[in-house]
């Protein structure tokens, strides 16, 4: 799905580049923030900052910033395996821009679905995971039958499923357990892969069918 041409994204592994940029500015944001040189307002995307025109980068800066320790080690682990697959379908340079605008489309669904349901309003949202999201929606259209590993499944699962039970097992830990999970973040996210995926079905059939077939 891609011209093999002369490129800087072609001189890096954009996943592993990814994954190293997520790392330093996590430790560069975690220890700005431990010194209080600057607030969590400053990094994390906030709706009730957003609606006042406040702070409108941080739908790119909360992407690269995590909570804690295990919270980038579990997304960092998720992306080197689905951002190596579909950096390889669809090329570096592609795959870094359908990256980063699908963290940057979960953020904005986080914020607007803040407003209709009335609920992460003052909730401040960080991580990768929107962006991964997206990678895991655009697999379940190139690679539907494709079998995955997930959570503490220990059997495959088919690509087609993997994303809905995820969000569904996370979305139940975060009510069950009272514990402050983007699952809107998630869900905006899935969609911009769903979309993206659709659209690289219509304009490229060839190609995506035979991705289809190879990976089932």
């Amino acid at each position: 799905m891609y011209k093999n041409q002369k490129s800087i994204f072609y001189l890096f592994n954009v996943t592993i580049t990814l994954i190293l940029v997520n790392i330093f500015i996590f430790i560069i944001f975690s220890l700005l923030l431990l010194t209080k040189i600057i607030s969590v307002d400053f990094i994390a995307l906030k709706p009730s900052n957003i609606l006042q025109g406040k702070f409108l980068w941080t739908f790119l800066t909360s992407m690269f910033m995590h909570a804690g320790f295990f919270h980038i080690i579990a997304n960092m682990i998720s992306l080197i395996f689905l951002g190596s697959f579909t950096e390889r379908l669809l090329g570096p340079k592609r795959f870094f821009y359908f990256y980063l605008l699908s963290g940057i489309f979960a953020g904005i669904i986080f914020v607007l679905l803040s407003v209709f349901i009335k609920s992460d309003f003052n909730s401040y949202a960080v991580g990768a995971s929107g962006a991964i999201f997206g990678l895991v929606g655009l697999l379940m259209i190139l690679t539907p039958n494709l079998p995955v590993y997930i959570l503490f499944i220990p059997v495959p699962i088919k690509m087609k499923y993997a994303g809905v039970i995820v969000l569904f097992v996370l979305w139940m830990i975060s009510v069950l357990g009272n514990i402050p999970i983007g699952n809107t973040a998630h869900l905006g996210g899935l969609i911009t892969g769903l979309v993206y995926g659709i659209y690289l079905k219509k304009k490229y059939k060839r190609k995506t069918n035979y991705i289809k077939r190879i990976f089932s």
